[in-house]
C-alpha cells in the first residue's frame, strides 16, 4: 500500500488545470494504485491527481455499487438529467455543500493499456466521476455554489484551520490488531 499525502484548500495545485498524460505507462499504473490506497484510506468515493500534489489527468472513483473506475484524461461526452446533492472533499474534511450535477454522463477515457474507453455512470457515480473532472481542471465543488453558501463554508473553513499551517494532510494507516 502506497499512501500519498493530500493536498487540502490553499494549496495552489487544487486550482491548476492538469495536464493531459497521453499514452499510460508502468508508472501510470503505479499511480492509479496509489490513488486508489490513499482514497479508500481516507474513505473517499474519488480522488484526482492533483488533490495528491500530481497536476496529471488522472483520476479514480469507487462507490463501491459496481467496477471502480480509472480516469485518465476523462471527457464528459453526454449528460442526462440533473438533481442536486450533497457533496464533500477530501481536499475540504468535515464541510458540504448541495450541487446540482447530471444523474447519469458518459465518459470518454483512456484506459490502463492505452485504448479510449467510453464509461457510462449514473446517480452517486456520475456524481463523483463529475467532482473528480472538475478537480482536473481545477474546480472545487464550492465553486458550485451561491456566493453566499460558498463564503459561510469557507468562513467555516478557517475556523478549522485556525492555528494550522501548510495544506498538506498525511495519512498514517490505522495499527494492525494483535
Amino acid at each position: 500500500m502506497s499512501l500519498r499525502p493530500l493536498h487540502l484548500l490553499g494549496s495552489p495545485v487544487l486550482r491548476e488545470r492538469a495536464r493531459e498524460v497521453g499514452t499510460p505507462t508502468a508508472a501510470t499504473a503505479a499511480f492509479v494504485q496509489d490513488l486508489f490506497d490513499t482514497m479508500r484510506m481516507a474513505d473517499g468515493v474519488g480522488l484526482a491527481a492533483n488533490q495528491v500534489g500530481v497536476a496529471e489527468r488522472v483520476a479514480v472513483v469507487d462507490t463501491r455499487d459496481g467496477e471502480p473506475i480509472v480516469l485518465i484524461d476523462p471527457v464528459i461526452v453526454e449528460r442526462y438529467g440533473r438533481e442536486r446533492g450533497e457533496e464533500g472533499c477530501l481536499s475540504i474534511p468535515d464541510l458540504f455543500g448541495e450541487v446540482e450535477r447530471a444523474t447519469r454522463i458518459v465518459v470518454e477515457t483512456t484506459a490502463l493499456d492505452g485504448s479510449r474507453v467510453r464509461v457510462e455512470a449514473v446517480d452517486l457515480r456520475a456524481r463523483a466521476v463529475q467532482h473528480e473532472i472538475d478537480h482536473l481542471d481545477g474546480v472545487l465543488f464550492v465553486d458550485h455554489l451561491s456566493p453566499l453558501k460558498r463564503r459561510m463554508l469557507l468562513r467555516k473553513w478557517d475556523k478549522q484551520r485556525k492555528g494550522e499551517s501548510g495544506f498538506i494532510k498525511t495519512l498514517v494507516p490505522a495499527a494492525e490488531p494483535g
